[in-house]
């Protein structure tokens, strides 16, 4: 068990721990502050009061979301001081400035707007206000923009050399910067977040729905967030394929992991399921659509795909994993698609708001969008292995000389003070959506708490049974 557990996997699940609590709250708060200003430029233009309503409604919970981001992503930071020093010396020269200029231009821009935004509604003009919004909407991208930069030079590195003392070094900022895989992972991870915002906000308000279909807020919400949906997750499937394309061309190794492949075949089936078995390099009770899985990723019925045998054990990702993740990832996009396509269909039959079962759908998806970024994320981080710095600099090599006991008592610490902290404010976020808001008066009135341990409460719901009267608007 000592063996097993090791310094570098223990490295290695304490970062995947404090990443997968921090990536949620930047992808909500990335979404939710675009839908912030949204929401404001209507409240603006029409004049109407559901709009500022709304707007404040969301506005508690992006201050509390946005916080919890913060706080996760400064604790995630010291992991590369304690635990993976040898990666930040070779690779600081590098991502250094670009997570320095995360810093300067992105977090700065939404710090220094963010109080007025929070607590300016009544102390600047409109228009002030708004632009302060924006500038947060705008922050929150800006920051997505670094952020996916510095990890997609890690995927496929580009626009550096290597001096002397094994640092890499920049060569040409623009190559590194707008790196091969760069333009894709953006669109893909801004899309995630304005999908996994989108159906939060569908979730909430068929949550409120289900109550009382006649309230004018959550028809507005859950209408914003169809369209969303509706008009998003098609877009995501499609440069999802593209994203799949470039990482064919730079990471072989990693596609052949996620489509199961061992063995180099042209017209290669798509594997639907099965159990990649890495020791006996198979796929256990697959179930195939021949030659599909060339046609998907090279367009090409006879194309050629490279399996995981064409490199040495030691330099495979993890299968199991990655083929998992990719499908978790994959079926939780098509599902999106399907809702919003539903939802469109009872639209144009004027019956958007008079489907419970739809509702109720539309609360289970409420999580799905965090769990594909997350499923997305250890797909492409699992993928990369074993490389930090894909096919130069490997994760074993860029580990702290520190021994397995004292990352193991830190990673306990984390677990503990991550759930205790973490949950309280996940908690309180979910209290806050399970509030109504008053749209005539922009406050919020109380209701009963958003619970997701259980979706009892909707079992059997009529609206003639809702406690909350209804509301003409």
């Amino acid at each position: 068990m000592a063996e097993l557990f090791n310094a570098e996997l223990l490295a290695r699940i304490q970062f995947a721990f404090t990443i997968s609590f921090h990536i949620v709250f930047p992808a909500f708060s990335i979404g939710l502050a675009s839908y912030l200003a949204v929401l404001e430029g209507l409240w603006l233009w029409t004049g109407r009061a559901i709009y500022l309503g709304i707007f404040q409604y969301w506005l508690k919970i992006f201050a509390v979301v946005f916080g919890m981001g913060v706080v996760s992503g400064i604790v995630m930071s010291y992991q590369f001081g304690t635990n993976w020093s040898v990666f930040s010396d070779k690779t600081g020269p590098i991502l250094g400035p670009l997570m320095g200029y995360e810093v300067l231009s992105a977090f700065f821009l939404e710090a220094g707007f963010l109080g007025v935004m929070l607590f300016g509604k009544n102390k600047v003009g409109k228009k002030l206000h708004f632009f302060a919004t924006m500038m947060v909407a705008i922050g929150t991208l800006f920051s997505a923009f670094w952020i996916l930069s510095v990890n997609s030079w890690m995927q496929t590195p580009a626009g550096y050399g290597i001096n002397e003392a094994g640092q890499f070094i920049p060569l040409d900022w623009f190559a590194a910067v707008f790196n091969p895989s760069f333009p894709y992972r953006l669109v893909h991870m801004v899309l995630a977040a304005y999908l996994t915002t989108a159906f939060v906000v569908g979730g909430v308000s068929a949550w409120h729905l289900l109550k009382d279909r006649h309230n004018e807020a959550g028809r507005i919400m859950f209408s914003m967030a169809m369209w969303m949906a509706v008009l998003v997750a098609p877009i995501q499937i499609v440069a999802g394929d593209f994203h799949g394309l470039n990482t064919l061309e730079h990471q072989p190794a990693k596609i052949a992991a996620m489509e199961g492949h061992f063995e180099t075949r042209k017209g290669a089936p798509l594997i639907l399921f099965g159990v990649p078995n890495m020791q006996d390099e198979t796929v256990d009770y697959a179930l195939e659509i021949p030659k599909l899985g060339s046609l998907i990723l090279t367009h090409d019925l006879d194309g050629e795909i490279r399996g995981l045998k064409e490199w040495s054990r030691e330099d495979r990702p993890n299968a199991l994993i990655v083929f998992w993740s990719f499908r978790l990832m994959v079926g939780l996009g098509f599902l999106m698609a399907g809702l919003g396509i539903w939802s469109l269909y009872q639209r144009c039959r004027g019956k958007l708001f008079d489907t419970s079962l739809m509702f109720r759908f539309s609360v289970l998806m409420a999580p799905s969008g965090f769990i594909a970024i997350l499923a997305g994320w250890i797909t492409t981080e699992v993928g990369r292995q074993p490389y930090t710095v894909y096919g130069l600099l490997r994760t074993a090599d860029s580990l702290s000389p520190i021994d397995a006991p004292a990352v193991a008592a830190s990673l306990l610490a984390f677990i503990v003070v991550y759930f205790t902290v973490f949950g309280v404010g996940i908690v309180y976020i979910l209290r806050l959506m399970g509030r109504t808001p008053d749209f005539e008066t922009g406050e919020e009135v109380p209701d009963a708490p958003l619970r997701t341990a259980s979706i009892t409460p909707l079992k059997g719901l009529r609206v003639k049974d809702a406690s909350v009267p209804k509301q003409e608007g």
